[in-house]
């Protein structure tokens, strides 16, 4: 019969909701920061701050929390602190945006014609997408198109247009409003530019020839569009704020604003959470995993159905509507505050010296090991979370014709599903057995060994369907790593420093190595493309393996000639360690 422990229920509760509530919008905010209207450098630089900004809050209100023993207090403050900001982002408008074409009107013919910028270029399955699927469809292109006097003659004289023959009627502004009707199949590329043959025009709902003599003077002019096409507007709109200028506008700072706030809730939660988890969870720390792949079920559902929500509520629009994920996260977290108010947890252990006491451990030469693998496991984490999907997308487009653009979303939700599913939650419940088995210093062995074979497999993919049996690693290189690193930093951590502990590491592993990671893996992937930067992390894992095993014997050998002086855990800590197996300095156990 399997037992229950009650106790634990609310903590259980607390992962599958705030990881549930989270899910809704972190995997979707770039790209909706990105619909905003900021480019993608902008989007990048955002991202390469947050990380940092975790850095800094995890240890401070760590400290904070075990100082004053607030742990419950704080957890339910920055609850509140992340779901705020996120919903409030719904609220925030996109920055202008320009879409100008030339409108061209001679010898009997009229199109519109857009180019891109230098560096830029249209991709060429849009126009086959538009003119192949939908050819028997018409686009409609509102047009406010800036004129010359003369201008309005053509308009009365050969568009048959008898009420702007009267100067009275022409509008103050001298803006020409008309709707463009242009024929799907009638969409072409040219030498990198976009031209759309238009049939007809529409003004005050009647049908206008568009037609221009060749012997009249040049009808040409620059006219803002507004299409009923999403694919199209894409292509040919772009901001109007130069990347240098974004600081100026109150769009830029309202989202950064709400972003740091929101992640830097995220991040006390997450290590503040796991102390209060581990504190619980008393001499049984080896059960962490079985607590925390609440979290994974929670992630994984959630952002699926979300997105398949997201599409549904956007039909019709020629933008994407995230409405719907707003109010998903600010409900669910709305109940993790519920259920985790109802947590039976105590902060019995204090320390005085909170600092002094944490210092000690750094002593310990493999508990120094210990960070730096964290640091080195936060630059594998940044590839993968930032740069995978981008990969597999690189390799859709690169093989022959355009149906990628069809599929390759839905093959990125498989993706989610596989690691969330077939990878993170096994492992999370099979975490604690493993480390009872193979200890927590081979378990960070076998994690590099993990990120090396993935990221050599990656780098050898051609088709990106065959991705899919690959993501079942993300069990070793993420929820077997995760359980390793919280569990490990609960088990060294001096009594009364547990949630300073947790946001350190947590601080380590994503403010330095994610951040940096991150920086690294950009400027690789514009160097010398997706499958030489997933070459060169795994040949760099595989060597990190072999030297973190080789430091680790070594210093089992020095460690059993001498006492070395620094923290030691408790003993209790590892209850399943038997007699005959020597406890590790660091809190760990090898058999």
């Amino acid at each position: 019969m399997v037992e229950i422990n009650k106790k634990l229920l609310p903590m259980k509760a607390h992962y599958f909701l705030f990881n549930a509530g989270t899910a809704p919008v972190v995997p979707f905010m770039p790209t909706l920061v990105r619909q905003l209207g900021f480019s993608t450098v902008i989007v990048g630089t955002i991202y390469t701050v947050l990380p940092i900004v975790g850095m800094l809050v995890k240890p401070l209100f760590g400290i904070i929390a075990d100082r004053f023993q607030r742990q419950k207090l704080l957890f339910l403050i920055f609850q509140i602190l992340t779901a705020v900001p996120f919903f409030l982002i719904m609220f925030i408008p996109a920055i202008p945006q320009d879409s100008t074409v030339t409108f061209h009107c001679h010898n009997g013919a009229a199109d519109l014609k857009y180019c891109p910028d230098n560096g830029t270029s249209i991709d060429a399955c849009l126009v086959e997408s538009i003119t192949t699927n939908e050819s028997n469809g018409t686009l409609l292109c509102d047009m406010e198109c800036r004129t010359e006097p003369w201008m309005w003659d053509t308009v009365c004289k050969y568009w048959n247009v008898s009420a702007y023959c009267d100067e009275k009627n022409i509008p103050a502004d001298r803006i020409l409003r008309l709707t463009g009707v242009v024929p799907n199949n009638h969409i072409n590329l040219v030498d990198e530019c976009l031209y759309f043959m238009l049939r007809e025009g529409q003004m005050d709902g009647d049908r206008v020839p568009l037609y221009c003599p060749a012997n009249t003077t040049d009808f040409r002019t620059s006219c803002q569009v507004q299409c009923n096409n999403e694919q199209v507007m894409g292509a040919i709109s772009h901001s109007k704020i130069a990347d240098g200028d974004v600081t100026g506008l109150y769009q830029f700072w309202l989202l950064f604003l709400f972003l740091i706030v929101s992640w830097a809730g995220m991040a006390v939660v997450v290590s503040v959470g796991d102390a209060i988890c581990f504190e619980m969870l008393g001499d049984k720390p080896h059960l962490y995993g079985n607590q925390r792949l609440w979290g994974s079920i929670g992630w994984g559902t959630v952002s699926l159905f979300a997105g398949f929500l997201v599409d549904t509520l956007s039909e019709g629009k020629l933008t994407k509507d995230y409405t719907i994920v707003f109010y998903m996260t600010i409900v669910l977290i709305g109940f993790d505050m519920l259920c985790s108010s109802k947590l039976q947890h105590t902060q019995t252990r204090l320390s005085t010296n909170i600092l002094k006491d944490v210092g000690k451990i750094f002593v310990n030469f493999r508990i120094c090991v210990f960070f730096c693998w964290c640091v080195l496991i936060g630059f594998g984490t940044a590839l993968i979370w930032n740069f995978l999907f981008w990969h597999l997308e690189d390799l859709a487009s690169a093989q022959e014709g355009c149906g990628h653009s069809t599929w390759i979303k839905t093959l990125e939700g498989i993706i989610m599903s596989i690691q969330t599913f077939g990878g993170e939650l096994p492992f999370f419940f099979l975490s604690g057995w493993i480390l009872k088995k193979i200890g927590h210093i081979h378990a960070m062995s076998l994690v590099l060994l993990g990120f090396g074979v993935r990221f050599l497999l990656y780098s050898l993919l051609t088709d990106p369907w065959w991705v899919i049996p690959i993501e079942f690693m993300n069990g070793i290189t993420f929820g077997l790593f995760y359980a390793t690193m919280a569990s490990y930093a609960s088990i060294v951590a001096p009594p009364g420093t547990e949630a300073t502990m947790q946001g350190l590491v947590g601080a380590v592993f994503e403010g330095v190595g994610v951040s940096l990671g991150s920086l690294l893996a950009g400027n690789l992937f514009h160097r010398i493309g997706g499958s030489a930067t997933f070459r060169a992390f795994g040949t760099a894992a595989l060597i990190l393996f072999v030297l973190h095993v080789v430091v680790q014997k070594l210093t089992d050998r020095f460690s059993s000639q001498e006492t070395r002086p620094g923290y030691a855990p408790p003993k209790e800590a590892l209850e399943n360690v038997e007699d005959d197996e020597p406890i590790v300095p660091g809190g760990s156990y090898q058999k």
